[in-house]
């Protein structure tokens, strides 16, 4: 699927497909928005009339609630009779009856009451509606009555509810509001007035901001708190309530999924939100998406149709190009494209027949050069010298120097020993691995010789532990290393006695063969430059260690991996020490490293 998506038949297609779709989508996203805009502004127009209208009924309702609060709170005779002390109950009785009588006189006086309730500071309470009135015990610490408290003396709109805010016995819906009640003579506040009216004047007026069912209705004060408008519990709005700054300016905003329409009441701080979804205002809309998705589909699909056509004009030359060139992979140089396209790609299937015949041609001369390199390596070998002859000889001498007595021991082990080292290196295979027991061998034969050279002023310490004797390593691994140590190391010595050592040590998941001297050591310039001639892919012999090293270090990098190899370290004076680092195989606790050579 990744590879088709990728093709260039298919990218052709998604590119016109998306270009030509493109078109389509914006010019019918333009016709669309205008028909949109045009659509939103007459219900903007309809909902500002509505707004305005509504604003003039609450201001109706509030100056009516406004003349009704104040025919308690200014009527003098009320405010002093709920000022005055009385100690004996028959003139308390006479005064309490002379207020409810006050209050019924304003009660009975409206239809829309439900309720009235005086309430002084001293804790006593006058209720006139409910025969039976059941007083809240908890009322003053209710957000209404806190409300009012906290009033400048104007009225307070509380909003509607679904039962009475005081008189747990009335369980109509009513709408509330407030005033506090003030001795003008002392300067004073001695309570306040509570007022429950009919809230279906309220709702009516709140009905007319509707456009559709599902339209809510909210009123917002100065601070963000909403004021109850239904009877049932109202959730806050979900959408931020635009600021507005003169009161009588209507704000209609539409934002994604509804319309918002808010106007500052003209009497309050308030704001009256309407919040309309689109599914109320959008019948015609979505009429009109209807119509605009069937066009839009079929134009897509006749898209796709031309870009299909359009697609495979330059995608199936190609295609041949590309089967062609998978039998040239498979070795078939003997066919020959034959295309007749756009100019470019005839040009294109011209090279590749041209280059396919120039490859065919290529081949059959490297065929020819491989043969006769073949020849000329067969005949190299059949040039070299039999070394079974030498070190046959070798071990006749050794049997002549032991038959004729003493004195010749050590000439003997000499030539035993080189007969040994020649015998193991010229048996001699491309990628011959070896175990270490059988390098520490060969190297114990060359020492011999090296110590019978030196005099006995070459000391050897060789230290491996047994469970390493068994790995394979590269053939002629230890040999060059040690030699190196001899000649740059150990014959400068003098007189002094010179210390080889030898030593295997675990690191972690390798193998390090430790090949140490007490020689004169070398200068960190001479390091450097010994360090890096390692790396050389085609070794010159020209560096510190010469050709030996060289050699070792890209066979080890060749056979085992980049991180593998010589690590030299030497200072002046001291000696020299050469790690040979190698994998440890699975079994002995690293991770199992396939030698490239195998």
């Amino acid at each position: 699927m990744r590879r088709g998506f990728h093709s260039i038949n298919h990218r052709l297609f998604l590119l016109f497909l998306f270009c030509m779709s493109g078109i389509v989508l914006v010019v019918s996203l333009l016709y669309y928005n205008r028909n949109t805009e045009q659509y939103h502004d007459k219900i903007s127009d309809l909902a500002q009339k509505n707004v305005s209208q509504t604003v003039g009924l609450f201001d109706l309702l509030y100056k009516g609630y406004d003349s009704l609060s104040k025919t308690l709170s200014n009527n003098f005779d009320m405010v002093r009779k709920l000022n005055e002390n009385y100690t004996e109950p028959a003139m308390a009785y006479i005064t309490e009856q002379s207020i409810t009588n006050m209050i019924g006189a304003i009660f009975y006086s409206r239809d829309d009451l439900v309720g009235i309730h005086v309430i002084t500071d001293k804790g006593k309470i006058y209720n006139y509606g409910n025969y039976i009135n059941v007083v809240d015990p908890n009322y003053k610490e209710q957000t209404w009555y806190k409300q009012i408290q906290e009033s400048s003396g104007k009225m307070v709109w509380l909003g509607v509810f679904p039962h009475s805010l005081i008189d747990q016995n009335e369980s109509r819906p009513v709408f509330a509001f407030g005033r506090q009640i003030f001795d003008l003579d002392e300067h004073k506040r001695i309570g306040i007035v509570l007022y429950e009216t009919n809230p279906k004047p309220i709702l009516e007026a709140l009905d007319n901001l509707k456009l559709g069912q599902h339209t809510n209705v909210y009123v917002v004060s100065q601070d963000g708190r909403m004021v109850p408008t239904t009877i049932t519990p109202q959730q806050a709005p979900e959408v931020k309530i635009p600021e507005l700054g003169d009161k009588s300016k209507v704000k209609v905003q539409q934002d994604e999924g509804h319309l918002l329409i808010a106007s500052r009441l003209p009497f309050t701080d308030w704001s009256v939100v309407s919040i309309t979804p689109d599914k109320d205002l959008n019948v015609e809309l979505m009429q009109m998406k209807r119509y605009l998705f069937i066009v839009v589909s079929i134009l897509i699909i006749v898209s796709a149709l031309i870009a299909s056509i359009v697609s495979k004009t330059f995608s199936s030359p190609l295609k041949r190009l590309i089967r062609e060139m998978k039998q040239v992979e498979m070795g078939n140089f003997r066919g020959e494209l034959n295309v007749t396209s756009y100019q470019e790609i005839n040009i294109l299937v011209a090279s590749f027949n041209r280059m396919v015949k120039r490859i065919e041609e290529l081949i059959e001369r490297v065929k020819i050069s491989s043969v006769s390199e073949k020849n000329a390596e067969i005949h190299a070998l059949q040039s070299q010298v039999n070394p079974h002859f030498l070190y046959n000889t070798l071990d006749m001498i050794y049997w002549m120097l032991d038959e004729n007595g003493e004195g010749n021991e050590e000439l003997g082990e000499i030539v035993l020993s080189l007969s040994h080292m020649f015998r193991y290196s010229s048996h001699w295979e491309e990628g011959a691995e070896v175990t270490l027991r059988e390098e520490f061998e060969q190297i114990g034969h060359y020492l011999t010789i090296i110590q019978f050279r030196l005099e006995g002023r070459l000391k050897v310490e060789m230290d491996a532990d047994e469970r390493w004797m068994n790995i394979r390593i590269p053939k002629m691994t230890l040999q060059p290393v040690i030699e190196n140590a001899v000649k740059h190391g150990l014959e400068s010595l003098g007189s002094r006695q010179g210390i080889l050592r030898v030593m295997v040590r675990q690191d972690g998941k390798n193998l390090g063969i430790m090949i140490a001297d007490n020689g004169c050591g070398m200068e960190q310039m001479t390091l450097t430059k010994l360090v890096a001639s390692l790396d050389e892919r085609r070794p010159s012999g020209k560096g510190p260690g010469g050709i030996g090293l060289q050699n070792l270090h890209l066979r080890l990098k060749h056979m085992f991996g980049e991180e593998y190899g010589l690590r030299i370290y030497s200072m002046p004076g001291e000696g020299t020490t050469v790690t040979i680092v190698i994998p440890l195989p699975h079994s002995q606790g690293g991770e199992e490293h396939e030698y490239s050579d195998r």
